[in-house]
Protein backbone atom coordinates (compact mmCIF):
# COMPACT_ATOMS: atom_id res chain seq x y z
CA UNK A 1 0.00 0.00 0.00
CA UNK A 2 1.04 3.47 -1.06
CA UNK A 3 3.65 2.19 -3.40
CA UNK A 4 2.98 2.33 -7.27
CA UNK A 5 4.96 1.67 -10.69
CA UNK A 6 8.10 3.75 -11.10
CA UNK A 7 8.71 4.30 -14.75
CA UNK A 8 11.42 6.54 -14.23
CA UNK A 9 13.87 5.27 -11.79
CA UNK A 10 14.89 8.32 -9.69
CA UNK A 11 18.45 10.08 -9.48
CA UNK A 12 17.87 11.55 -6.17
CA UNK A 13 14.44 9.95 -4.28
CA UNK A 14 12.55 11.61 -1.91
CA UNK A 15 14.31 11.49 1.40
CA UNK A 16 17.64 11.47 0.01
CA UNK A 17 20.04 14.66 0.39
CA UNK A 18 21.72 16.37 -2.40
CA UNK A 19 25.24 17.41 -2.01
CA UNK A 20 26.05 21.10 -1.43
CA UNK A 21 26.46 22.62 -4.79
CA UNK A 22 24.34 20.32 -5.90
CA UNK A 23 21.26 21.09 -3.89
CA UNK A 24 21.36 25.08 -4.55
CA UNK A 25 21.69 24.92 -8.02
CA UNK A 26 18.49 21.98 -8.24
CA UNK A 27 16.57 24.32 -5.42
CA UNK A 28 17.44 27.43 -7.72
CA UNK A 29 16.05 25.81 -10.88
CA UNK A 30 12.62 25.36 -8.57
CA UNK A 31 12.62 28.60 -7.55
CA UNK A 32 13.08 29.94 -10.85
CA UNK A 33 10.06 27.50 -12.18
CA UNK A 34 7.78 29.01 -10.39
CA UNK A 35 9.29 32.73 -10.27
CA UNK A 36 7.10 34.14 -12.78
CA UNK A 37 4.04 33.01 -11.69
CA UNK A 38 4.05 33.51 -8.53
CA UNK A 39 4.77 37.39 -8.70
CA UNK A 40 2.39 37.33 -11.20
CA UNK A 41 -0.85 36.79 -9.09
CA UNK A 42 0.37 39.80 -6.68
CA UNK A 43 1.12 41.80 -9.47
CA UNK A 44 -2.39 41.70 -10.64
CA UNK A 45 -4.55 42.05 -7.37
CA UNK A 46 -1.93 44.60 -6.08
CA UNK A 47 -0.12 42.89 -3.43
CA UNK A 48 3.96 42.51 -2.74
CA UNK A 49 5.31 40.63 -4.53
CA UNK A 50 8.06 40.47 -2.67
CA UNK A 51 5.63 38.98 0.39
CA UNK A 52 4.24 36.63 -2.15
CA UNK A 53 7.79 35.19 -2.50
CA UNK A 54 8.20 34.85 1.21
CA UNK A 55 4.63 33.26 1.86
CA UNK A 56 4.85 30.74 -0.64
CA UNK A 57 8.35 29.71 0.98
CA UNK A 58 7.15 29.63 4.53
CA UNK A 59 3.33 27.74 2.87
CA UNK A 60 5.76 25.46 1.02
CA UNK A 61 7.87 24.69 4.77
CA UNK A 62 4.71 24.26 6.42
CA UNK A 63 3.23 22.03 3.80
CA UNK A 64 6.21 19.65 3.58
CA UNK A 65 6.30 19.37 7.62
CA UNK A 66 2.35 18.52 8.01
CA UNK A 67 3.05 16.18 4.67
CA UNK A 68 5.60 14.47 6.89
CA UNK A 69 8.18 15.26 4.45
CA UNK A 70 6.84 13.03 1.88
CA UNK A 71 5.14 14.91 -0.87
CA UNK A 72 7.86 16.71 -3.06
CA UNK A 73 5.57 19.76 -3.76
CA UNK A 74 6.30 23.49 -3.95
CA UNK A 75 3.47 26.04 -3.18
CA UNK A 76 2.89 29.34 -5.10
CA UNK A 77 0.31 32.12 -6.06
CA UNK A 78 -3.00 30.49 -7.20
CA UNK A 79 -4.48 32.23 -10.27
CA UNK A 80 -7.92 30.88 -9.40
CA UNK A 81 -8.52 33.64 -6.54
CA UNK A 82 -7.31 36.22 -9.14
CA UNK A 83 -10.39 37.72 -9.44
CA UNK A 84 -12.64 37.25 -5.74
CA UNK A 85 -9.24 38.75 -4.13
CA UNK A 86 -9.66 41.97 -6.47
CA UNK A 87 -13.46 42.14 -5.52
CA UNK A 88 -12.38 41.48 -1.48
CA UNK A 89 -9.78 43.99 -2.13
CA UNK A 90 -12.60 46.64 -3.50
CA UNK A 91 -15.02 46.04 -0.97
CA UNK A 92 -12.69 45.80 2.20
CA UNK A 93 -9.38 47.08 1.30
CA UNK A 94 -6.32 44.88 1.41
CA UNK A 95 -7.67 43.86 4.77
CA UNK A 96 -10.63 42.05 3.32
CA UNK A 97 -8.18 40.64 0.74
CA UNK A 98 -6.59 38.74 3.50
CA UNK A 99 -9.30 37.51 5.77
CA UNK A 100 -10.59 36.64 2.40
CA UNK A 101 -7.71 34.65 2.04
CA UNK A 102 -8.20 33.09 5.49
CA UNK A 103 -11.42 31.85 4.99
CA UNK A 104 -10.50 30.00 1.68
CA UNK A 105 -7.67 27.89 4.00
CA UNK A 106 -10.14 27.41 6.25
CA UNK A 107 -12.51 25.57 4.09
CA UNK A 108 -9.54 23.72 2.97
CA UNK A 109 -8.74 22.48 6.79
CA UNK A 110 -12.94 21.74 6.80
CA UNK A 111 -12.16 19.83 4.20
CA UNK A 112 -9.71 17.74 4.96
CA UNK A 113 -11.13 17.22 8.62
CA UNK A 114 -13.94 15.83 6.62
CA UNK A 115 -11.98 13.24 4.25
CA UNK A 116 -9.83 12.25 7.43
CA UNK A 117 -13.31 11.03 8.84
CA UNK A 118 -15.42 9.93 5.76
CA UNK A 119 -12.73 9.65 3.01
CA UNK A 120 -12.33 11.00 -0.33
CA UNK A 121 -15.00 9.62 -2.53
CA UNK A 122 -17.80 11.88 -1.47
CA UNK A 123 -15.53 15.20 -3.19
CA UNK A 124 -15.42 13.23 -6.30
CA UNK A 125 -19.15 13.30 -6.20
CA UNK A 126 -19.54 16.59 -5.71
CA UNK A 127 -17.28 17.93 -7.80
CA UNK A 128 -16.94 16.24 -11.16
CA UNK A 129 -14.95 16.57 -14.63
CA UNK A 130 -18.55 18.25 -15.81
CA UNK A 131 -18.70 21.09 -12.94
CA UNK A 132 -15.29 21.39 -12.33
CA UNK A 133 -14.33 21.63 -16.02
CA UNK A 134 -16.10 24.42 -17.35
CA UNK A 135 -15.83 26.38 -13.85
CA UNK A 136 -12.17 26.67 -14.54
CA UNK A 137 -13.06 27.50 -18.33
CA UNK A 138 -14.87 30.50 -16.05
CA UNK A 139 -11.84 31.14 -14.33
CA UNK A 140 -9.88 31.73 -17.34
CA UNK A 141 -12.03 33.55 -19.54
CA UNK A 142 -13.81 35.82 -16.66
CA UNK A 143 -9.89 37.50 -16.68
CA UNK A 144 -9.42 38.19 -20.04
CA UNK A 145 -10.71 41.70 -20.05
CA UNK A 146 -7.96 42.59 -17.73
CA UNK A 147 -5.36 41.03 -19.60
CA UNK A 148 -6.31 42.63 -22.89
CA UNK A 149 -6.75 45.83 -21.09
CA UNK A 150 -3.69 45.67 -19.47
CA UNK A 151 -1.22 44.93 -22.76
CA UNK A 152 -3.18 47.79 -25.16
CA UNK A 153 -3.67 50.69 -23.06
CA UNK A 154 -0.87 53.34 -21.44
CA UNK A 155 -1.32 52.38 -17.54
CA UNK A 156 -1.08 56.59 -17.00
CA UNK A 157 -3.56 57.82 -19.42
CA UNK A 158 -5.75 54.02 -19.78
CA UNK A 159 -6.06 55.38 -23.39
CA UNK A 160 -5.35 52.57 -26.42
CA UNK A 161 -1.22 52.85 -27.11
CA UNK A 162 0.14 51.22 -30.11
CA UNK A 163 3.45 51.42 -28.28
CA UNK A 164 2.31 49.71 -25.00
CA UNK A 165 0.44 47.25 -27.17
CA UNK A 166 3.61 46.00 -29.07
CA UNK A 167 5.35 45.76 -25.74
CA UNK A 168 2.62 43.03 -24.26
CA UNK A 169 3.11 41.43 -28.00
CA UNK A 170 6.88 40.80 -27.95
CA UNK A 171 6.00 39.62 -24.33
CA UNK A 172 3.40 37.02 -25.42
CA UNK A 173 5.14 35.90 -28.90
CA UNK A 174 8.55 35.37 -26.73
CA UNK A 175 6.20 33.23 -24.11
CA UNK A 176 5.09 31.55 -26.82
CA UNK A 177 8.35 30.71 -28.33
CA UNK A 178 9.45 29.73 -25.15
CA UNK A 179 6.42 27.88 -24.48
CA UNK A 180 6.60 25.21 -27.79
CA UNK A 181 10.33 25.21 -28.51
CA UNK A 182 12.24 25.92 -25.28
CA UNK A 183 14.54 22.68 -24.12
CA UNK A 184 14.81 20.85 -20.67
CA UNK A 185 15.14 23.47 -17.83
CA UNK A 186 14.01 26.81 -19.74
CA UNK A 187 10.86 24.74 -21.19
CA UNK A 188 9.77 25.19 -17.62
CA UNK A 189 10.27 28.95 -17.14
CA UNK A 190 8.28 30.14 -20.50
CA UNK A 191 6.42 32.56 -18.66
CA UNK A 192 9.84 34.08 -16.81
CA UNK A 193 11.81 33.80 -19.90
CA UNK A 194 8.97 35.71 -21.56
CA UNK A 195 8.82 38.21 -19.05
CA UNK A 196 12.34 39.25 -19.47
CA UNK A 197 12.44 39.30 -23.15
CA UNK A 198 9.24 41.63 -22.66
CA UNK A 199 11.00 44.01 -20.35
CA UNK A 200 14.17 44.05 -22.30
CA UNK A 201 11.97 45.30 -25.44
CA UNK A 202 10.30 47.25 -23.01
CA UNK A 203 13.93 49.03 -21.60
CA UNK A 204 14.49 49.47 -25.67
CA UNK A 205 11.71 51.44 -26.44
CA UNK A 206 11.94 53.74 -23.18
CA UNK A 207 8.95 52.35 -21.03
CA UNK A 208 10.93 51.84 -18.25
CA UNK A 209 12.03 53.65 -14.98
CA UNK A 210 14.79 51.72 -13.59
CA UNK A 211 15.68 54.16 -10.79
CA UNK A 212 13.66 52.76 -8.19
CA UNK A 213 16.02 49.77 -8.46
CA UNK A 214 19.45 51.99 -8.50
CA UNK A 215 17.81 53.47 -5.37
CA UNK A 216 16.44 50.36 -3.24
CA UNK A 217 18.82 48.91 -0.34
CA UNK A 218 20.25 45.50 -0.80
CA UNK A 219 18.23 44.60 2.46
CA UNK A 220 14.69 45.89 3.03
CA UNK A 221 11.74 45.22 4.94
CA UNK A 222 8.68 44.25 2.68
CA UNK A 223 5.20 46.41 3.75
CA UNK A 224 3.59 42.84 5.66
CA UNK A 225 -0.06 43.26 6.57
CA UNK A 226 -0.88 42.14 9.71
CA UNK A 227 -4.11 41.15 10.85
CA UNK A 228 -5.23 43.41 14.28
CA UNK A 229 -1.91 45.80 13.14
CA UNK A 230 -2.59 46.82 9.60
CA UNK A 231 -6.28 46.36 9.96
CA UNK A 232 -9.26 45.59 11.95
CA UNK A 233 -10.42 41.70 11.06
CA UNK A 234 -14.42 41.46 10.12
CA UNK A 235 -15.42 38.47 8.75
CA UNK A 236 -18.80 39.16 6.14
CA UNK A 237 -21.05 36.90 4.32
CA UNK A 238 -19.90 38.80 1.06
CA UNK A 239 -16.32 37.45 1.88
CA UNK A 240 -17.56 33.81 2.50
CA UNK A 241 -19.59 34.06 -0.85
CA UNK A 242 -16.61 35.33 -2.79
CA UNK A 243 -14.12 32.70 -1.83
CA UNK A 244 -15.95 29.42 -0.68
CA UNK A 245 -17.28 28.38 -3.95
CA UNK A 246 -13.65 28.68 -5.59
CA UNK A 247 -11.93 27.11 -2.83
CA UNK A 248 -14.17 23.81 -3.24
CA UNK A 249 -13.72 24.34 -7.17
CA UNK A 250 -9.41 24.54 -6.62
CA UNK A 251 -9.53 21.75 -4.09
CA UNK A 252 -9.90 19.59 -7.61
CA UNK A 253 -6.71 21.40 -9.05
CA UNK A 254 -5.10 19.70 -5.76
CA UNK A 255 -6.46 16.40 -6.30
CA UNK A 256 -5.53 16.36 -9.91
CA UNK A 257 -2.05 17.44 -9.24
CA UNK A 258 -1.62 14.92 -6.55
CA UNK A 259 -2.84 12.48 -8.75
CA UNK A 260 -0.24 13.85 -11.04
CA UNK A 261 2.77 13.52 -8.31
CA UNK A 262 1.71 9.77 -6.83
CA UNK A 263 2.29 8.65 -10.93
CA UNK A 264 5.64 10.74 -11.34
CA UNK A 265 7.14 9.84 -8.17
CA UNK A 266 5.85 6.60 -7.84
CA UNK A 267 4.23 6.96 -4.50
CA UNK A 268 0.16 6.69 -4.11
CA UNK A 269 -0.24 10.30 -2.12
CA UNK A 270 -3.78 9.74 -2.02
CA UNK A 271 -3.09 6.90 0.63
CA UNK A 272 0.16 7.72 2.21
CA UNK A 273 0.61 10.20 3.33
CA UNK A 274 -2.93 10.91 2.75
CA UNK A 275 -5.31 13.59 0.40
CA UNK A 276 -6.29 15.18 3.88
CA UNK A 277 -2.53 16.25 4.66
CA UNK A 278 -1.99 17.47 1.57
CA UNK A 279 -5.18 19.21 1.76
CA UNK A 280 -4.70 20.83 5.21
CA UNK A 281 -0.71 21.41 4.07
CA UNK A 282 -2.37 23.67 0.92
CA UNK A 283 -4.94 24.99 3.61
CA UNK A 284 -2.10 25.93 5.52
CA UNK A 285 0.03 28.02 3.40
CA UNK A 286 -2.86 29.71 2.27
CA UNK A 287 -3.92 30.83 5.94
CA UNK A 288 -0.11 32.03 6.86
CA UNK A 289 0.01 33.91 3.39
CA UNK A 290 -3.09 35.50 4.79
CA UNK A 291 -1.27 36.45 7.87
CA UNK A 292 1.46 38.21 6.06
CA UNK A 293 -0.35 39.62 3.53
CA UNK A 294 -0.43 37.64 0.62
CA UNK A 295 -2.30 35.73 -1.31
CA UNK A 296 -3.71 31.64 -1.57
CA UNK A 297 -1.54 29.37 -2.18
CA UNK A 298 -1.66 26.19 -4.39
CA UNK A 299 0.86 23.50 -5.45
CA UNK A 300 2.20 24.31 -8.53
CA UNK A 301 2.08 22.17 -12.06
CA UNK A 302 5.48 23.66 -13.19
CA UNK A 303 7.91 22.15 -10.33
CA UNK A 304 6.24 18.96 -10.39
CA UNK A 305 7.04 19.34 -14.31
CA UNK A 306 10.78 20.06 -13.36
CA UNK A 307 10.57 16.90 -10.53
CA UNK A 308 9.27 14.49 -13.77
CA UNK A 309 12.50 15.67 -15.87
CA UNK A 310 15.00 15.97 -13.69
CA UNK A 311 14.02 12.85 -11.70
CA UNK A 312 15.02 14.25 -8.72
CA UNK A 313 12.57 14.12 -6.39
CA UNK A 314 13.99 15.27 -2.91
CA UNK A 315 11.71 17.14 -0.61
CA UNK A 316 15.25 19.10 0.88
CA UNK A 317 15.91 20.44 -2.90
CA UNK A 318 11.70 21.84 -2.67
CA UNK A 319 12.69 22.93 1.09
CA UNK A 320 15.58 25.04 -0.31
CA UNK A 321 14.05 26.59 -2.97
CA UNK A 322 11.53 27.42 0.02
CA UNK A 323 14.47 29.09 1.43
CA UNK A 324 15.60 31.11 -1.48
CA UNK A 325 12.21 32.76 -1.89
CA UNK A 326 12.22 33.96 1.76
CA UNK A 327 15.41 35.09 1.02
CA UNK A 328 14.74 36.75 -2.28
CA UNK A 329 11.67 38.85 -0.66
CA UNK A 330 14.15 40.73 1.81
CA UNK A 331 16.43 41.81 -0.98
CA UNK A 332 15.39 45.43 -2.06
CA UNK A 333 16.70 45.09 -5.12
CA UNK A 334 14.99 42.72 -6.62
CA UNK A 335 11.65 43.73 -5.12
CA UNK A 336 11.99 46.68 -6.56
CA UNK A 337 13.22 45.23 -10.18
CA UNK A 338 9.51 43.58 -9.96
CA UNK A 339 7.78 47.28 -9.62
CA UNK A 340 9.69 48.44 -12.53
CA UNK A 341 8.09 45.65 -14.83
CA UNK A 342 5.65 47.53 -17.39
CA UNK A 343 1.78 46.60 -17.08
CA UNK A 344 2.18 45.86 -20.70
CA UNK A 345 4.43 43.01 -19.77
CA UNK A 346 2.35 41.45 -17.42
CA UNK A 347 -0.62 41.90 -19.66
CA UNK A 348 1.36 40.03 -22.66
CA UNK A 349 1.67 36.76 -20.40
CA UNK A 350 -1.68 37.23 -19.32
CA UNK A 351 -3.49 36.94 -22.48
CA UNK A 352 -1.69 33.43 -22.46
CA UNK A 353 -1.86 32.32 -19.07
CA UNK A 354 -5.72 33.16 -18.65
CA UNK A 355 -6.11 31.26 -21.96
CA UNK A 356 -4.00 28.43 -20.46
CA UNK A 357 -6.15 28.27 -17.39
CA UNK A 358 -9.54 28.03 -19.52
CA UNK A 359 -7.83 25.74 -22.26
CA UNK A 360 -6.89 23.38 -18.78
CA UNK A 361 -10.78 23.36 -18.30
CA UNK A 362 -11.33 22.20 -21.84
CA UNK A 363 -8.76 19.66 -21.18
CA UNK A 364 -10.32 18.17 -18.18
CA UNK A 365 -13.51 17.60 -20.13
CA UNK A 366 -11.75 15.99 -22.84
CA UNK A 367 -9.43 13.75 -20.69
CA UNK A 368 -12.59 12.79 -18.98
CA UNK A 369 -14.36 11.73 -22.45
CA UNK A 370 -17.26 14.42 -21.25
CA UNK A 371 -20.20 13.69 -23.66
CA UNK A 372 -21.95 16.22 -24.62
CA UNK A 373 -24.51 14.55 -26.75
CA UNK A 374 -25.90 13.84 -23.22
CA UNK A 375 -28.26 16.78 -22.48
CA UNK A 376 -27.32 16.64 -19.12
CA UNK A 377 -23.72 17.76 -19.53
CA UNK A 378 -24.87 20.15 -21.90
CA UNK A 379 -27.02 21.88 -19.36
CA UNK A 380 -24.75 21.72 -16.27
CA UNK A 381 -22.12 23.12 -18.46
CA UNK A 382 -23.93 26.09 -20.28
CA UNK A 383 -25.06 27.89 -17.47
CA UNK A 384 -21.69 27.63 -15.89
CA UNK A 385 -20.38 29.10 -18.81
CA UNK A 386 -23.22 31.95 -19.08
CA UNK A 387 -23.43 32.79 -15.53
CA UNK A 388 -19.63 33.15 -14.91
CA UNK A 389 -18.83 34.43 -17.51
CA UNK A 390 -21.74 36.73 -18.23
CA UNK A 391 -20.86 38.19 -14.48
CA UNK A 392 -24.88 37.00 -12.92
CA UNK A 393 -25.52 38.33 -9.70
CA UNK A 394 -28.13 37.13 -6.66
CA UNK A 395 -28.39 40.22 -4.62
CA UNK A 396 -29.75 38.89 -1.04
CA UNK A 397 -29.43 42.56 0.61
CA UNK A 398 -27.16 45.67 -0.26
CA UNK A 399 -24.37 43.91 1.77
CA UNK A 400 -24.87 40.30 1.00
CA UNK A 401 -24.22 39.12 -2.85
CA UNK A 402 -23.35 36.12 -5.05
CA UNK A 403 -21.64 36.73 -8.07
CA UNK A 404 -19.90 35.73 -11.32
CA UNK A 405 -17.28 32.66 -10.74
CA UNK A 406 -18.95 32.13 -7.15
CA UNK A 407 -22.40 31.52 -8.58
CA UNK A 408 -21.43 30.15 -11.38
CA UNK A 409 -19.69 26.84 -9.07
CA UNK A 410 -22.75 26.85 -6.90
CA UNK A 411 -25.17 26.27 -9.97
CA UNK A 412 -22.93 23.53 -11.39
CA UNK A 413 -22.31 21.69 -8.04
CA UNK A 414 -26.79 22.27 -7.57
CA UNK A 415 -27.53 20.98 -11.04
CA UNK A 416 -25.04 17.73 -10.55
CA UNK A 417 -26.52 16.97 -7.37
CA UNK A 418 -30.13 17.32 -8.86
CA UNK A 419 -30.48 16.36 -12.59
CA UNK A 420 -30.96 12.52 -12.63
CA UNK A 421 -28.09 10.14 -14.64
CA UNK A 422 -25.21 11.43 -11.89
CA UNK A 423 -22.59 8.86 -12.02
CA UNK A 424 -20.43 7.81 -8.59
CA UNK A 425 -16.81 8.21 -9.05
CA UNK A 426 -14.09 5.40 -8.34
CA UNK A 427 -13.07 5.21 -5.03
CA UNK A 428 -9.39 4.35 -6.02
CA UNK A 429 -8.80 7.46 -7.83
CA UNK A 430 -4.80 6.33 -8.56
CA UNK A 431 -6.35 3.38 -10.13
CA UNK A 432 -8.91 5.28 -12.17
CA UNK A 433 -6.62 7.79 -13.76
CA UNK A 434 -4.38 4.67 -14.81
CA UNK A 435 -7.07 2.98 -16.83
CA UNK A 436 -7.57 5.93 -18.26
CA UNK A 437 -4.33 6.44 -19.36
CA UNK A 438 -4.05 2.99 -20.73
CA UNK A 439 -7.19 3.29 -22.52
CA UNK A 440 -5.25 6.15 -24.50
CA UNK A 441 -1.98 4.10 -25.35
CA UNK A 442 -4.41 1.43 -26.86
Amino acid sequence: MGEITVTNKPILDVKDIPKPFQWITLSLQHLFAMFGATILVPYLVGLSPAIALISSGLGTLAFLLITKFQVPAYLGSSFAFIAPVIAAKAAGGPGGAMVGTFIAGLVYGLVSLIISKAGHRWIMNLLPPIVVGPVIIVIGLALSGTAVNMAMNNPVSGKYSMLHFSVALVTLIATIIFSIYAKKMLSMIPILAGIIVGYIYALVVGVVDFKPVLEAKWFEMPEFIIPFVSYKVKFTWDLVLLMVPVAIVTLSEHIGHQLVLSKVVGRDYIEEPGLHRSILGDGTATMISALIGGPPKTTYGENIGVLAITRIYSVYVIAGAAIFAIIFGFIGKITALISTIPTPVMGGVSILLFGIIASSGLRMLVDSKIDFGNKRNLVISSVILVVGIGGAVIKVSESLQIQGMALAAICGVLLNLILPGRETANENMLEEIESSDKRKTA
